[in-house]
This record gives structure tokens, sequence and C-alpha cells, in this order.
């Protein structure tokens, strides 16, 4: 496939990685521009990009940054981009980081916020992982601990073109739901971070409340063992 990668930071820095190791056609952009992506192409061999050009890099594009940053990505970035180009959000809201979003505050699940921000449908996936696990445990099919993680979104086809590329990374994908219920793999909850089977990631998704928890709501306390993403 050829994708695009907007941001560098662990999760897109190791998704660069991984998916050119799998023969992958991948351009990567961040804010600095594709200068500072000198040594993680060369690394990779994925293409050094500006956000523009990853935005149109081919069937399937990925946002990886901190919430805060993307009313502040270029306006209409995705105006143009065909319907069928699946775009993937990896984000997490961490008020500590990103400064208080009313809107997410007051209920709305995140993905479902980044959506409206980039006037795009999305699919929430890999952001219930560490970096590092994603980029060291993934297993063959039918291996005995395989982690799963979990995809939500609206539309069918763009989950299952994500759950194909879980899958080859090594990964069982699960399908969580309408983009509405997405919170069930936020913060907080029970599948986050926690490298569970396919199961493990159903029943948590069953178990998960939607009040956000206090230590991810604006004035609560630092997130404890969060996701870098």
């Amino acid at each position: 496939m050829k994708i695009g990668i907007i941001g560098a930071g662990h999760i897109g820095g190791t998704l660069a990685r991984r998916l050119t190791a799998l023969g992958h056609d991948v351009s990567i952009a961040n804010s600095r521009g594709p200068e500072s992506l000198t040594a993680l192409a060369k690394e990779t061999g994925a293409k050094a990009a500006t956000v523009q050009e990853a935005a149109r890099a081919g069937e399937l594009v990925i946002v990886t940054i901190p919430e805060k940053n993307i009313p502040r990505l270029p306006a209409g970035l995705f105006d143009g981009v065909p319907d069928d180009v699946v775009v993937v959000d990896t984000g997490n809201y961490y008020p500590q980081r990103d400064g208080r979003i009313d809107a997410i505050e007051h209920g709305t699940a995140e993905s479902r916020w980044v959506s409206g921000q980039l006037g795009r449908p999305v699919v929430k996936a890999f952001n219930n992982i560490y970096a590092r696990h994603l980029l060291e445990r993934g297993k063959p099919r039918g291996a005995p601990g395989r982690i799963a993680l979990p995809v939500a979104g609206d539309d069918r086809r763009a989950k299952e073109v994500v759950i194909g590329l879980i899958d080859e990374l090594g990964f069982d994908g699960v399908d969580a739901g309408s983009l509405d219920e997405s919170w069930r793999q936020q913060p907080g909850t029970p599948v986050y971070t926690r490298d569970l089977d396919a199961d493990g990631v159903r029943q948590g998704l069953r178990e998960a409340k939607a009040e956000r928890p206090q230590e991810f709501r604006a004035g609560g306390g630092k997130p404890a063992g969060a996701a870098r993403g």
C-alpha cells in the first residue's frame, strides 16, 4: 500500500519502521519539515514529505500527533483527497499536555472531535498500545498470546483495511464499533496499554465506563503509564 504518516513521534516513527519493513511505500511528515526527517528516511526507506504530500500519499493516511496540534494542521488538508482514502487517528487526549478541549471534556469521543477538526471520517486505532510494544511484540496469526488492538469507525470497509494492516503488523484487530463508541478504548479504559488478546479486548470494551477518569480530565493528575501517541 501507499501510506502517508503525519507525525514522526513514538507511534509515527514506529509505524514508519514497521510498515516499510513489510514493503509498504511510506511517506512521513512532521511540523518541522522534510529536512528534519532525513535520518528516519535513511534508516527506514520512507520518503520524507510535507504534511500536504503525506495527506495525498496514497491509499491510507495515519494522523499521529498530539490533540492540541490537530487544529494547527493546514486548513483544508484533505480537500480533494479521494473519499476511499482511509484516514486513521491514533491520538489520545491528555489535558496535561494538550490543554483543555471543551468538547472532549463534555463527552465527545476524542476521535469524533478529531474527525470534526479534519472535516474527514477517521478510524481510531493504534492509540492503546505502547510504541515499543508495537515495534517488538507482533506475532504470527494464531500464535498464543497475540496482542489485539481495537479499531473503531463508522465505515466498515475502512475498518477492514485497518484491521488487515494490523494483522500484517502481527496483531489481531478487533472491531470496536462506531466512532462514537471509540471512548471505550480511550485512556483510562480496561483496554488501554494492557496488551490483551482478542477475547480480552472484547471483554474490556464491554466493561468500559463512559465517564472519563479524573486523571485524564483537565485539572486531574498526570496520566499514569500513558501511551505515547
